[in-house]
């Protein structure tokens, strides 16, 4: 998804942009790109995930006079809300990312996701004009239990000849399931009613699978990314459910253009809500993935199958149409073309040992 887009915006008097969560994988990624283009950015992370600290280095290092960082927890207000004062325009991917750590922790889940963006938005409403662009997800369509599905060549695929050519849209209604949809869901809401309520210059991004480099996938999160580590290594793979379900997944080249492309056309968009993920054109079931990746490997990925998790879709693919058209978003890079990226980069990068060939 090349945008094709006016220049974003200048920063304001100088002030940096800032990006919470901008050591984590969509996060260095995003601020590489905005350092490139001559931006100062102000990364804003706890670095409580596991190796985003070599994220925060690479970034550093690349864009020493640009990038600067504030090693804080979102749920520190006073040091949250110093940083938003300061920024010329917020990125707001810090969150609490996983269904299965909500079940477990949901007061915290709750605290980072939802109090920690209400925090900001009370920041910016506080300065006046100062854009914020949000990391949604597609969990806030609950389980999509009521679309009818049937079984195709090791996929789930809608019987709605609608949704199987467009997949999920904006209109759909929202439908809150578990703690982390439901923190998340929450702060969906609040940011396109400060837009509404406020005036607060405001977009939302409601992502599927976004994969690439820098992505420290686990088994909760960053599936695409697990999958290869763990196929590289000559190491089993879990599956919870089938593994016919089918998701939309997006290269985080493509994901990176869409939010730049969010922040320069806020002006006509805000309070509006965008779907980001690969399209039907994406869509692919894990049984599909497993497969390329033992292609790409050269022998077959060892896999183990476990019950269904609590809210896991069974189908979700974005329709990307709204995106396309409002934000300029030119196609995605087709899947296994990515995917193999990732395989190479996660080669190099990470020296994850390669088992022989079949």
């Amino acid at each position: 998804m090349n945008a094709v887009a006016p220049p974003a915006p200048a920063t304001r008097g100088k002030k940096p942009v800032l990006v919470t969560g901008g050591a984590g994988f969509i996060g260095s990624n995003l601020v590489d790109r905005l350092a490139a283009e001559g931006h100062d950015v102000l990364i804003y992370d706890a670095l409580s995930r596991p190796g985003v600290e070599a994220n925060l280095e690479w970034v550093t290092r690349r864009h020493p006079r640009r990038v600067s960082s504030t090693i804080a927890d979102v749920r520190d207000s006073a040091s949250l809300a110093a940083a938003a004062r300061e920024a010329s325009a917020v990125f707001h991917l810090a969150a609490q990312v996983a269904v299965t750590t909500s079940l477990v922790d949901p007061r915290a889940d709750f605290e980072i996701n939802l109090g920690a963006s209400f925090t900001l938005l009370e920041a910016l409403r506080q300065r006046g004009g100062v854009p914020i662009v949000f990391a949604s997800t597609n969990k806030v369509y609950g389980d999509l239990a009521d679309v009818e599905l049937e079984l195709e060549g090791g996929a789930y695929r809608p019987v709605d000849p609608v949704i199987r050519a467009r997949g999920i849209g904006e209109d759909r209604s929202l439908d809150f399931h578990t703690p982390y949809g439901c923190s998340k869901g929450a702060a969906d809401q609040y940011v396109l009613d400060y837009g509404r309520s406020f005036g607060v210059p405001s977009a939302v991004l409601r992502m599927s699978c976004i994969y690439g480099q820098r992505q420290m996938g686990t088994e909760d999160q960053g599936w695409v990314a697990h999958f290869l580590l763990r196929a590289l290594r000559g190491e089993p793979i879990s599956i919870y459910g089938d593994g016919c379900q089918v998701r939309d997944v997006l290269d985080v080249g493509d994901a990176v253009e869409a939010y730049l492309a969010a922040w320069r056309r806020i002006g006509a968009i805000s309070g509006r809500a965008f779907n980001l993920g690969g399209g039907p054109a994406n869509a692919v079931s894990l049984r599909q993935v497993l497969a390329h990746i033992g292609e790409i490997t050269g022998s077959a990925v060892e896999t183990h199958y476990a019950d269904w998790r609590s809210g896991d879709q069974r189908y979700y693919v974005s329709d990307t149409a709204r995106a396309a058209r409002e934000l300029g978003l030119r196609p995605a890079r087709p899947w296994r073309e990515g995917v193999a990226a990732l395989a190479q980069w996660l080669r190099q990068e990470r020296a994850a040992p390669e088992p022989a060939s079949a």
